[in-house]
C-alpha cells in the first residue's frame, strides 16, 4: 500500500469512488444530493490536480486506487478581530467500499497530517454530515473535535 499525489491518469478511479461517497449522501439527504451524481467532473478533477492551493492524495494497493483525500488551502489572513490561520481543509475523503476495514482512511489521514505539518499549517479542518455517523466516529477516533456547528430548520 502506498500513498502518493494523484495524477491525471487517476481521474477515472477518482470518479468511480466519488460516485460511491455521493451515493451515501444522496441516500441520507435526497432533498440535497442528487442520486447518481458526483461532486466533481473529470475536468474539475484535472483542474484540482493542477492547482497549487490543492492536493489530492490517493492510496494505491496492488496497483489499484482504493481511496483518496482532497485537501485545499484555506489560509485566513486575519482581520481586526481574528488572528491569521494557516489551515488545510479536507474537502473529501473516501475509501472504495470493497477496501474498507483495512485502515486505508486512517493511513490517508496520517499522511495529510504529516503533509500539513511539513507545509507549516496550524491545523486541519473538515466537515462531517450528520447522516454519516460512521464518518463522525472515524474522525473522533483520529482526534478531530467539533469546531462549530451548522444548524438548519427545514421549511
Amino acid at each position: 500500500m502506498i500513498i502518493r499525489q494523484a495524477a491525471k491518469e487517476d481521474i477515472p478511479e477518482l470518479e468511480r469512488i466519488l460516485y460511491q461517497v455521493h451515493d451515501v449522501h444522496a441516500c441520507g439527504r435526497p432533498d440535497l444530493f442528487m442520486k447518481g451524481q458526483k461532486k466533481y467532473s473529470g475536468e474539475e478533477l484535472e483542474q484540482i490536480i493542477e492547482k497549487d492551493e490543492a492536493v489530492i492524495f490517493v492510496c494505491e494497493d496492488e496497483g489499484a486506487v482504493c481511496g483518496y483525500v482532497f485537501c485545499f488551502d484555506r489560509t485566513f489572513p486575519g482581520n481586526a478581530s481574528m488572528y491569521p490561520d494557516k489551515m488545510l481543509y479536507i474537502d473529501d475523503l473516501c475509501v472504495d467500499e470493497k477496501c474498507r476495514g483495512k485502515n486505508i482512511g486512517r493511513a490517508l489521514c496520517e499522511h495529510v497530517k504529516e503533509y500539513a505539518s511539513e507545509c507549516g499549517y496550524d491545523r486541519i479542518t473538515l466537515n462531517v454530515w450528520e447522516i454519516n455517523p460512521g464518518a463522525r466516529s472515524f474522525y473522533d477516533e483520529l482526534g478531530f473535535s467539533p469546531l462549530k456547528t451548522t444548524m438548519e430548520m427545514k421549511l
